[in-house]
């Protein structure tokens, strides 16, 4: 029997041998390439012949909780921006699994692109079972509110907070009793940073519209959770820091390290899966010890 592992070391600490990338950022070009549990997660049939919609499934956490969902037993649709290489990996990952993947390249600040994610999806599988809300924009760090562009600020809200409104709305006639949709919040919400002040309102809005959602959708048999992550090593860090800031990622957490997407899936497995069918309207923090609120 393996023993249990120390979690503080259980992945590398940093500093690591980062290098900063433009957006958007890739995996295949990481110096430290992030775990996504494709040698350590193995699954229980408890989303067996489920389907899923992941938005930013090509990397980072999408890509972990896409492979822990095929390895569950469901298949999965994989929205991306235009990261073709990385979201051909992650559908791999899934036909690897024994489960379908389909590929649904787009920009989700285009309200017709949102909309087709759903279409799509519901045409290739005919249905639509679980919802994950994960894609995000975030810009680099910035020393004042003063060098945020409009542009930046109105894309980071139309990608992580506009996009849900039009991406659920689409799905509202395909959501079934037991049915479910996770959206990702972060830790921004309730500790925010000055410099990616635009990312962390975002995620304060997913919050509240989790929060005010599920009230709803519980009355079609419909549960809303949101998973919270602390610092979470994957391409969207590298596109967002540099220098220092970069290189040391996750070193001011409690575990002295940022976590790695393969510990971010199984918080979204347990809140898709019957065994959460009590849980809604919850903000599940996956932080490393740091608290929410």
């Amino acid at each position: 029997m393996a023993q249990p592992e120390d979690p503080k070391t259980k992945y590398k600490q940093p500093p690591f041998p980062e290098k900063e990338q433009a957006l958007p950022a890739s995996e295949d070009a990481m110096r430290e390439k992030p775990d996504y549990g494709e040698l350590s997660y193995r699954g229980h049939g408890r989303l067996l012949d489920r389907v899923a919609l992941i938005t930013g499934g090509d990397s980072g956490i999408g890509r972990a909780v896409a492979l822990a969902f095929a390895r569950e037993g469901a298949h999965v649709a994989i929205s991306y921006w235009n990261e073709h290489t990385d979201a051909k990996a992650t559908a791999r990952l899934v036909e690897e699994a024994g489960r379908r993947a389909l590929l649904l390249p787009g920009d989700l600040a285009e309200v017709d692109v949102c909309r087709t994610l759903v279409e799509r999806t519901v045409e290739s599988f005919g249905r639509l079972d679980i919802l994950v809300n994960n894609a995000a924009h975030q810009d680099k760090a910035v020393d004042s509110l003063a060098e945020m562009t409009d542009e930046r600020i109105e894309r980071s809200f139309r990608v992580n907070i506009v996009a849900m409104f039009h991406i659920v709305r689409a799905a509202l006639p395909h959501l079934k009793p037991g049915a479910n949709i996770i959206n990702t919040a972060s830790i921004q919400a309730y500790q925010p940073s000055a410099s990616i002040l635009d990312y962390a309102t975002t995620k304060g809005a997913i919050v509240t519209f989790t929060k005010g959602l599920a009230e709803e959708m519980i009355e079609r048999g419909v549960r809303v959770n949101c998973v919270a992550p602390g610092p979470v090593w994957t391409p969207l860090i590298a596109q967002s820091f540099e220098g220092k800031k970069l290189t040391e990622f996750g070193k001011n957490s409690p575990m002295k390290r940022p976590a790695q997407p393969a510990e971010l899936a199984p918080a979204f497995v347990f809140l898709a899966s019957d065994e959460a069918s009590y849980v809604n309207g919850e903000v599940l923090g996956v932080t490393g010890g740091k608290p929410l609120g």
